[in-house]
């Protein structure tokens, strides 16, 4: 390890002579300077970690050194000196920026260990930025934004992130639902250099059709009977930022082929317009769907499928990424400390098996709110199986319709298991009907529609 080096500033010759023979003998290198200006000069000159300065000195004083030395070294260490101390000095000198304060005459007992005083801060101080830089690297490996992962299928997406962010392409984020994707959609645009503008979100499946073209696109005063004014669409409010097309697979066929045309043009015409506009907008897409399977069936443009998949992003479900769960949980639970004002620590070594063993239909939005409730009806400071929902602490049932006394009708043991799967996507959703239509993978209207089909008022 390098010697520390000392700066002694001081008019009294013998004093600086006294110092520097003392510090030397103790392992310091020591350098000396007879006032302020030529101890300016010194540490203009030379790297110095801790300066010994007189306050009463001809030239330049103490005080006058100590205001110019902080503005060009403001991360040295100031120890002043003087024979004429009172407590108003020292409070001056420390609120003007001085570490500590020795007045004359002093022991050399008292330099010294003012001195080790000041290694020990610098010794802490560098431990604290070695600490907060590891925080930080162990953060950048497990999260990005928001979003929680130490698997390497999610350190590949987090990769993937970072390349595209700022590129205008077009992107789209596939998975299941409930796994992230509108969190990366905001990371994607906070990481691009379109951060300062907006990013605007709209979910293509949760708008009636005959709503969804003037959100989009926008209306001008006349278009249609109630529309008394000019409204900006979802494209124009995204101008020079990011718009997010959540569920598009919902997306109607008459507005495929608009969207298409937008993609293409970079132009958008709202309702009642005479005329396209220009816009510049990124896009990135998203869906639980198959689009591909989608494209094969006629329910989605082949070639606006072709436009948007130029940069695909695949989120795994949870399932497949199980060693991401306890890093999930401890997020969770932090948060929830926070908001409901808990003091919870973690998992019971009963409990922590259940969430690992859990199929998580859901994905990440069902463990969130797993650990919602936990953490509500947690009494002490361990989450417990007691605090889990029965779908997790009970075994797993065999979906009706598939035991072999119920015969061998594949018709039925169809409708069976969709009644089944219909119930367990509106109990894992507490009813949400929209949420529950997500994991199911079909659209709000047809959950509804079997909902009363299959009597599940």
């Amino acid at each position: 390890m390098a010697e520390n080096r000392v700066l002694i500033i001081d008019d009294e010759k013998n004093m600086r002579h006294m110092l520097q023979t003392m510090l030397t003998k103790q392992g310091y290198e020591v350098a000396s300077a007879a006032d302020g200006a030529e101890g300016l000069e010194a540490m203009a000159a030379g790297n110095f970690d801790f300066i010994l300065c007189d306050i009463r000195m001809p030239e330049m004083d103490g005080m006058a050194f100590l205001e110019k030395a902080i503005q060009s070294f403001p991360e040295k260490t100031y120890i002043m000196m003087s024979a004429y101390g009172t407590v108003e000095t020292a409070l001056e000198a420390i609120k003007k920026g001085a570490y500590d304060y020795i007045s004359k005459p002093f022991k050399t007992d008292e330099v010294l260990l003012t001195l080790k005083k000041a290694e020990e801060r610098e010794r802490l101080k560098e431990e604290n930025v070695r600490l907060k830089t590891q925080i930080k690297r162990i953060e950048d490996k497990y999260s990005f934004g928001n979003i929680i992962a130490r698997s390497e299928s999610m350190a590949k997406v987090f990769d993937l992130v970072q390349t595209v962010a700022d590129h205008k392409t077009t992107i789209l984020i596939t998975g299941e639902s409930g796994t992230g994707k509108e969190l990366i959609a905001k990371a994607i645009h906070t990481n691009s250099n379109r951060a300062s503008a907006p990013l605007v979100s709209i979910n293509c499946g949760g708008i009636p059709q005959n709503l969804l073209e003037s959100e989009l696109f926008g209306y001008k005063k006349g278009a249609f009977t109630d529309a008394l004014k000019d409204k900006p669409g979802r494209f124009e409010e995204a101008e020079g930022g990011t718009l997010f097309l959540d569920e598009i697979g919902e997306l109607p066929l008459p507005l495929q082929v608009k969207l298409l045309r937008v993609l293409q043009e970079e132009e958008i015409t709202p309702l009642g317009g005479l005329g396209a506009q220009k816009i510049d907008v990124r896009i990135i897409a998203a869906t639980a769907r198959d689009l591909a399977r989608e494209v094969r069936e006629g329910r989605f443009r082949e070639d606006l499928f072709y436009r948007i998949n130029v940069l695909p992003i695949h989120l795994p479900p949870l399932r497949e990424r199980r060693g991401d769960i306890p890093l999930l949980v401890g997020y969770f639970i932090d948060l929830f400390n926070k908001k409901l004002g808990k003091n919870i620590e973690g998992l019971s070594s009963e409990a922590m098996p259940l969430l690992m063993e859990h199929p998580w239909p859901g994905n990440v939005r069902e463990l969130e709110n797993v650990i919602e409730r936990a953490a509500l009806l947690a009494k002490g400071s361990w989450i417990t199986p007691r605090e889990l929902p029965a779908g997790l602490t009970q075994p797993r049932e065999t979906p009706p319709g598939l035991a072999p006394e119920d015969g061998l009708s594949i018709k039925k043991a169809s409708k069976q298991l969709e009644r089944h799967l219909i119930q367990k996507a509106l109990k894992i959703t507490g009813g949400n009907k929209t949420q529950a239509a997500k994991i199911l993978e079909i659209s709000r209207p047809i959950l509804i529609a079997k909902i009363k089909q299959y009597g599940l008022q």
